[in-house]
């Protein structure tokens, strides 16, 4: 991968684009997916419609409809919005992503204690990831991925290992796209970093950042396989450059491996 190339077709509006007939609905899960992703701090009404790109009318309109059909709710203390029940509900008619989740998090607890470092369950949501579990009792500064993150696939060791396992054209799309939010949110500062990353993990075949983004922050990914073959998630490790050292590297992706090929097996069980 190399990001330059991707820079001047990179567009925000292009992760935004509308299809003919379905604005009203794309809107909505934009909508959604943004509230969904802090479920604890919630959105104020202004900067939900900046994160949306949408008018402050319309998205007072639809959030006033998604309260009151229970997909969204509205804290008193501070009048953000949150997630509302009725989400939790319609999860309910998954009952084996459920049986998993209840699975995988026992062994991730387990990882993150047996490691002394963060663990992190990433689902594969499109062109994201989003933070299913997070354990783990280390204090890392900065390290704000928590159960409903979302964050672009490319800015993470955990989304780096599940592209890894894409085809080339459909690396190149989330690629552009990854880009194009990254560049919305953040400008181009990040873009060296980013880069070092994804050709570091290119060489060692896994999600590998030795402090490329964050200094002193290191991280590690393994795929995740369902039944179908597919990487639907994965697992990473995260944790100081002290704790997980470079010489430490083949012992860490070694019990990545262990751990993440024991979620695979739970995925295969419960027919993710």
């Amino acid at each position: 991968m190399n990001l330059e190339e991707h820079i001047f077709r990179a567009r925000p509006s292009a992760v935004n684009a509308d299809r003919s007939g379905t604005q009203s609905l794309t809107k909505a899960i934009r909508l959604l997916r943004a509230i969904a992703a802090r479920p604890q701090f919630g959105w104020r009404l202004s900067d939900l419609s900046v994160a949306c790109g949408m008018d402050k009318g319309t998205v007072h309109r639809m959030l006033s409809c998604m309260v009151e059909e229970r997909l969204v709710r509205q804290r008193a203390s501070d009048r953000h919005y949150l997630p509302g029940p009725f989400m939790f509900e319609l999860g309910l008619a998954l009952p084996d992503a459920m049986q998993f989740q209840r699975a995988a998090e026992a062994s991730v607890n387990a990882f993150a204690k047996r490691m002394g470092g963060l663990a992190l369950l990433l689902y594969r949501s499109g062109n994201e990831y989003v933070c299913s579990q997070r354990a783990g009792s280390l204090q890392l500064a900065g390290m704000m991925v928590y159960p409903g993150t979302r964050r672009p696939l490319f800015s993470a060791a955990g989304g780096v290992a599940i592209l890894q396992t894409l085809p080339e054209e459909e690396v190149r799309r989330v690629q552009a796209e990854n880009l194009a939010v990254e560049i919305g949110r953040n400008g181009t500062v990040r873009l060296a970093a980013l880069q070092k990353m994804y050709d570091r993990s290119a060489e060692h075949g896994w999600g590998v950042n030795l402090g490329d983004v964050v200094p002193g922050v290191h991280a590690f990914g393994i795929k995740i396989i369902n039944e179908a073959g597919e990487a639907f998630a994965s697992l990473s490790l995260v944790g100081t450059a002290d704790l997980y050292p470079a010489e430490r590297l083949e012992q860490v992706h070694q019990e990545l491996q262990l751990a993440a090929d024991a979620l695979s097996a739970d995925a295969r069980k419960f027919n993710m």
